[in-house]
């Protein structure tokens, strides 16, 4: 894989699966029980079912795209449950520090006191989040609908960090490397 497809093809995808991951929570979260959905494509409907179908999937799926755009930056959650850097990757993978910015400067792994500074909520609800994101994926996601409804404060988290996650890619990767942000968010009514 190349270093231009991973910039222009294939983070823009994950980035696409976090914004339909936050997308999919909201709508889980404002619904008591699967509502009715239809889903149309150029004007046509072409999907009908329950709003369950579509948001548990986009949950799941999102969640791990979620991580692994969190540890392309080189984020990582230890076993005391704090965000740190990724110690060591493997030879195969491939991270922000593989790239450099347009000025020729090496782009370094993204600190965790850095990513946590960018979040409104204050470090120690933006810790929390990604930290759900970590937990869920490594424990829970055969179980995030029973998980959601279990600890409805994962909602929460979950939309959090994956409002969180993409302004990470713009800020730390898109920017340096003096590209425009790419075009990621879901539109919706």
């Amino acid at each position: 894989m190349t270093l231009d497809r991973l910039l222009h093809e294939i983070i823009p995808y994950r980035m696409h699966a976090v914004s339909a991951l936050n997308l999919a929570v909201r709508l889980q979260t404002d619904a008591n029980k699967p509502e009715p959905m239809e889903i149309y494509i150029n004007g046509k409907l072409r999907i009908e079912g329950n709003l369950f179908a579509f948001t548990n999937p986009t949950i799941e799926a999102g969640l791990v795209h979620c991580r692994a755009l969190l540890e392309f930056l080189g984020l990582a959650a230890n076993q005391a449950g704090r965000i740190i850097n990724i110690r060591r990757r493997q030879p195969t993978d491939i991270g922000i520090e593989n790239f450099s910015s347009a000025h020729g400067l090496h782009i370094p792994m993204v600190s965790p006191d850095a990513a946590l500074a960018l979040y409104d909520g204050g470090k120690e609800e933006a810790e929390r989040a990604l930290l759900a994101i970590f937990k869920i994926t490594n424990k829970g996601i055969a179980h995030v609908t029973e998980d959601l409804q279990d600890n409805p404060d994962h909602g929460r988290l979950i939309e959090i960090a994956s409002r969180g996650v993409p302004s990470l890619l713009v800020s730390y990767l898109y920017t340096p490397l003096g590209l425009p942000a790419p075009d990621y968010k879901l539109s919706h009514r």
